[in-house]
């Protein structure tokens, strides 16, 4: 995909960088952050989901900005990480902080890894940035670099809901990101799902496990 989308345009240039800034949080500020919003650790989380699987499958985040998924699941003992993501800043900044894990700069509408690479793609907060009309674009992306799972952690809503971000629409958006990968591709099924619903306000998100059969 050669032509930028208008949410590329944004999360790539000073709009993404101040994001960044914004965000920049150390591993343990993360893990802090993450048990004020739902009672759990990231940590936690990913251990629910993933703690049984072998450290040495390859993993994917698609959308890893400054890399603190990343840095947690290492600190678990995965040993072959990748990251994607489309802004340079953030790039740049993740390789500064981390070690042994291969971040580069992409699109998520054009994975530059061959068929089934990884073990696991995953994303955490990436869907909710792409257009309705673009999604099953990303999806086919991220489902062609896996060979086996696909992992999500994103805003959930039962519809497509549009969410204003920071004085901008056309930018975020909510729904039911799980159903649409299973309706798209009819060899996934669901090993594990939650909502998790946010301690101070009553929205939630949703985290969940596919499995290519």
């Amino acid at each position: 995909m050669n032509k930028k989308t208008k949410q590329m345009e944004m999360w790539s240039e000073i709009f993404g960088k101040k994001y960044t800034d914004r965000n920049a949080l150390t591993l343990k500020e993360m893990e802090e952050l993450t048990k004020r919003n739902y009672g759990y650790t990231r940590t936690e989380l990913n251990q629910e989901f993933i703690g049984d699987m072998n450290r040495s499958m390859r993993i994917l985040e698609v959308g890893c900005n400054i890399g603190n998924q990343l840095l947690c699941l290492q600190k678990m003992g995965f040993k072959s990480l990748y990251g994607l993501d489309l802004q340079e800043y953030a790039v740049e900044l993740s390789k500064s902080r981390t070690k042994h894990i291969n971040i580069i700069q992409g699109s998520a509408f054009d994975i530059p890894y061959k068929n089934g690479f990884f073990d696991l793609v995953c994303t955490s907060g990436l869907l909710i940035h792409i257009a309705p009309s673009d999604i099953r674009k990303v999806l086919a992306e991220i489902y062609r670099c896996s060979n086996k799972y696909i992992w999500g952690f994103e805003y959930f809503a039962d519809v497509y809901t549009e969410v204003e971000y920071r004085g901008h629409k056309g930018l975020l958006w909510k729904t039911n990101f799980s159903k649409i990968y299973l309706e798209q591709f009819s060899d996934l099924h669901i090993v594990i799902e939650k909502r998790y619903k946010y301690i101070n306000n009553d929205n939630e998100d949703s985290m969940f496990l596919l499995e290519k059969l």
